[in-house]
């Protein structure tokens, strides 16, 4: 299972994932207790905090590249103001890493507002609204699983899209969904992974919102590398499913859709720690949200292209931003 679906998975394979790991515990998930950060940094424009002085934070991960980016760029924040930090980035499926920041293995998860209120807590409507949805989510996490959220991103929103290469898009002259209705349904082909073809936040979904056909016959179910690829071509498919912040869709040039109805669910950055530790740290807030408003879409775009396309060390990508933004300096 590759790292997207598993952020986005249906929920009741999801919900079985979370119940495996919750009985089994830290040998289920095959966890450690971390390792030190790879790079070191020094205080930039995050200072040391007296109250993070030598305190322990072990930062976690998804399995997918923007967030070990992310979990580095936290390390490195953490570094900066004097934790002790350690390492345990790319756990190995999103249930396994909710369930690791529950129960004590992890202290730091970065996390989507949509993943914590679709998937981890079955909330089967989501909200259009970012600030709304983030209010939402962070209500319920904390009434029911003791998990507090800050340091939310308003400008970063990997959430999904739909793109097209750059041929197609002037062809069709496509810039919006709502375009798509007027085209001719022989144009309406579509790339897209096998569960996104069926779920009601998925193809069938976003057609009857926008109100344009959807043939059958013109569906390719893809695997996520594949349709970047197919849609680049454009010979198998007009219209291929993506992810706002996928480095992929600069590299190969795609024009993304506006998804200008608001159909598709608001997955927002936000910082995750379990109530206590944000109770006995509050100075947490003020260590992460500078670094969370730098974070934004075309951001994570460059951040994501720096591992995926230029093949370099997720560590390294997040140390230079960090010292690009200011936030910290080589040590």
């Amino acid at each position: 299972m590759n790292g997207r679906f598993s952020r986005r998975g249906a929920l009741k394979l999801f919900s079985a994932a979370v119940a495996g790991a919750a009985a089994t515990g830290l040998s289920g998930c095959g966890l450690s207790s971390g390792s030190s950060v790879p790079l070191r940094v020094g205080p930039g424009s995050i200072k040391p905090v007296p109250e993070l002085e030598g305190v322990k934070f072990t930062v976690g991960s998804k399995d997918f590249t923007e967030q070990i980016v992310l979990a580095y760029i936290a390390e490195f924040a953490l570094e900066a103001a004097g934790a002790d930090v350690r390492d345990l980035s790319n756990i190995t499926g999103s249930a396994s890493a909710r369930n690791a920041l529950v129960n004590n293995q992890i202290d730091v998860l970065w996390e989507y507002t949509g993943s914590s209120w679709i998937s981890y807590n079955g909330q089967t409507d989501p909200i259009p609204d970012p600030i709304a949805q983030y209010n939402a989510v962070r209500k319920l996490d904390l009434d029911k699983n003791g998990i507090s959220w800050f340091a939310l991103s308003l400008r970063a929103d990997n959430t999904y899209a739909f793109a097209l290469n750059q041929q197609n898009a002037q062809r069709l002259g496509v810039r919006k969904l709502s375009d798509l209705q007027r085209l001719n349904p022989q144009e309406l082909s579509f790339c897209v992974e096998t569960e996104f073809a069926s779920r009601n936040d998925g193809l069938p979904g976003v057609s009857q919102t926008y109100g344009f056909p959807v043939d059958s016959s013109k569906v390719e179910t893809l695997n996520t590398g594949t349709i970047y690829a197919a849609t680049a071509s454009g010979q198998t498919c007009n219209f291929g499913e993506v992810f706002t912040t996928d480095g992929r869709i600069r590299s190969l040039n795609l024009t993304v859709l506006e998804d200008d109805k608001q159909f598709f669910p608001r997955y927002n950055l936000g910082v995750t720690v379990r109530q206590q530790m944000l109770q006995q740290y509050p100075q947490l807030e003020q260590v992460f949200q500078p670094v969370s408003d730098r974070l934004s879409n075309e951001e994570l775009l460059d951040l994501n292209a720096g591992v995926d396309v230029e093949g370099r060390d997720p560590a390294e990508v997040a140390r230079d931003w960090m010292v690009k933004q200011g936030f910290v300096t080589l040590s």
